[in-house]
């Protein structure tokens, strides 16, 4: 008997120290992952209690590349199971090509997005290839509103919300100080693309803050941002629309001042001079990171190389290195690197 109560106590203390070791090792962080998937986007995020979070998936096909680079990282780098959350920020093939392929490989719990409309002009195949994440989300994705709350669960420590600023052409009210950018934005052309349709998500950390837009352009910017900043400065901004002209007016970039950027190009996509210009101009940046070089712009038209996650001239020979911050507890301080075993940059938040 007190043979069994040893082998019991040895037991309970190994579990709980596994749990321990666990806790340790998310050490009460949020996680952002900027899964390279070759001009696409799909961007991963890791609560402090370890919810997960997927905007986006990239592109379909091809041998099921961008499938499996976020799959890499769900499960060799973070070490999940399955996906608590996956949303989708628009109705473009380079952003839920792979929800559908993902659910066949992993369990996906939840899935998010702007409601599905029933054709779409720009793509004539829409109504065929919609067919398969109906089929993953057994037609119950739950729809976002400008305003709402994602439900995920805080660690009690460091509040912890994201918030839903754009979805279908709606805005959060503007509400905030005036945008002091507010008169450049002149009259924008109207976008009758699902960009404009994107959702945007707002996520707070304690003091930190995180910007995504999908491919949100200039039209729905200026009803977002003028005359009033509903969103205030934030932190870390994930250049909308692959760092596309169309999208971040400078009215709006420079009046979110981020500290740090990270733009989700492609070799041959996105990473436009204009942006580059733009991103330069923001009076609080400190750093720009690209997932890829653009092979047709000099060097001195994007980001310094050591700040290029996949630097190569073809897509061949490109390993789909990520880009990962980290926010500690607090969200005071944050590191920004490249890969898994990347230099850390560290920033102090506002």
């Amino acid at each position: 008997m007190r043979r069994l109560l040893l082998i019991w106590s040895l037991c309970v203390t190994a579990m709980g120290l596994s749990a321990t070791a666990i806790a340790d090792q998310r050490d009460g962080r949020l996680d952002i992952y900027f899964i390279d998937v070759e001009g696409g986007a799909a961007t991963l995020m890791i609560t402090p209690v370890g919810e997960s979070l997927l905007i986006d998936s990239g592109y379909p096909d091809n041998a099921g590349r961008d499938r499996d680079r976020i799959l890499k990282v769900l499960r060799d780098v973070t070490k999940q199971d399955h996906l608590d959350h996956a949303a989708v920020t628009h109705w473009h093939l380079d952003h839920y090509g792979n929800h559908a392929a993902l659910a066949s490989q992993i369990k996906i719990h939840n899935f998010w997005d702007r409601g599905i409309p029933e054709k779409l002009a720009e793509d004539n195949g829409f109504e065929k290839r919609i067919v398969d994440y109906r089929a993953a989300s057994q037609n119950k994705s739950k729809t976002m509103k400008p305003g709402d709350l994602l439900p995920l669960k805080a660690d009690g420590k460091t509040p912890l919300s994201l918030k839903i600023v754009t979805a279908s052409r709606a805005v959060i009210p503007n509400t905030g100080e005036p945008n002091p950018f507010a008169d450049d934005f002149k009259t924008p052309e109207v976008d009758p693309t699902d960009n404009a349709a994107s959702v945007s998500f707002l996520t707070k950390f304690g003091k930190f803050s995180f910007l995504c837009c999908g491919d949100l352009t200039h039209q729905i910017e200026k009803k977002l941002m003028t005359p009033n900043n509903p969103l205030g400065k934030v932190e870390l901004f994930m250049v909308t629309h692959h760092g596309l002209g169309v999208s971040n007016h400078p009215a709006f970039v420079l009046a979110i001042d981020p500290r740090v950027c990270v733009m989700c190009n492609g070799p041959t996509k996105g990473c436009d001079p204009s942006t580059n210009a733009t991103l330069r101009q923001i009076k609080s940046l400190q750093a720009i990171y690209q997932l890829h070089r653009n092979v047709k712009l000099k060097a001195d038209e994007q980001t310094p190389a050591e700040f290029i996650a996949n630097n190569v001239d073809d897509t061949a020979s490109c390993k789909g290195v990520f880009v990962k911050a980290s926010v500690a507890p607090g969200g005071e301080s944050y590191t920004v690197q490249i890969g898994s075993d990347g230099a850390k940059r560290e920033f102090k938040t506002r």
